[in-house]
């Protein structure tokens, strides 16, 4: 056991964190898994009673983030991967959005992903290194209607993260920034919050359902293989897109956007800055 490896994996419910959760243990490796609820943890840790210890906490609580790594790390003596995973969705157009929804919303998918970082960067240090997943998605490069405030919440965690991946570096911390693909996590039911919708956007609305579709998208525990094998690289990359087809459609993007800059360029060189 002692050449286990601890893991400290938020949003390990259900949807990707759960799937983490399970080739983290099925590879022999320890497990410190942060839910709001762990109730549908209870069969997984009784199958690891050794290797699992599931951990109560709303990663939106600042000061219980602290008080949980702290337990956490107390748990198996270490902490040695995070896996930063919990999150939500805000369905619904920019406009429809309340302050309460946004502000709930962001509390989550920024907020609770930076406080857990500030939580574990210490313990990490103090063991000379260890692994920082920061899991945002393949859509943080750009806004999309309906998921406006999902996009931001993300985008905004990218460049935190990458800010946070230059600071630690020297302490022997790598920091990766994981943009997931679309996987069947359960995200656009269990865990969206929406808002009401209003008439003037019903055109928008119904083309965008259509360009969702009804395409069945993977199941999460194919994402895990690859993040098993990044949390075992010695030189990860700083980035990693997880998904074939979203390793495509990302770089499609990347090129439009390219070419859109290229497009007005003369526009942006009116300008000595």
């Amino acid at each position: 056991m002692s050449d286990c490896r601890v893991w400290l994996i938020t949003g390990a419910s259900r949807g990707l964190g759960r799937a983490f959760t399970e080739a983290a243990l099925a590879g022999g490796e320890r497990v410190v898994a942060v839910a709001r609820s762990v109730g549908p943890l209870e069969e997984l840790a009784g199958k690891y009673p050794d290797h699992l210890v599931p951990l109560p906490l709303d990663v939106a609580d600042r000061q219980g983030v602290f008080a949980g790594v702290e337990r956490a790390a107390a748990a198996f003596g270490r902490l040695d991967v995070v896996v930063n995973n919990a999150g939500g969705m805000l369905y619904g157009m920019v406009e429809e959005a309340t302050e309460e929804q946004i502000r709930a919303h962001m509390d989550v998918n920024f907020f609770g992903a930076v406080w857990v970082a500030q939580a574990v960067v210490p313990h990490l240090r103090a063991h000379g290194g260890g692994r920082l997943l920061q899991v945002t998605s393949m859509g943080s490069g750009g806004g999309m209607a309906t998921v406006g405030f999902y996009c931001a919440g993300k985008a905004a965690l990218d460049s935190v993260s990458e800010a946070l991946a230059m600071e630690v570096e020297g302490f022997g911390i790598k920091v990766t920034i994981v943009q997931m693909g679309g996987y069947d996590t359960g995200l656009f039911t269990a865990g969206t919050t929406n808002t009401e919708p209003r008439a003037q956007y019903q055109p928008l609305r119904t083309e965008m359902e259509a360009m969702w579709g009804d395409a069945v998208a993977p199941e999460p525990e194919t994402a895990a293989p690859a993040i098993m094998e990044l949390a075992r690289l010695p030189d990860p990359p700083r980035r990693l897109i997880v998904g074939s087809q979203s390793f495509d459609h990302v770089l499609e993007m990347d090129q439009a956007q390219a070419d859109l800059y290229r497009s007005w360029e003369h526009l942006s060189r009116i300008a000595p800055g």
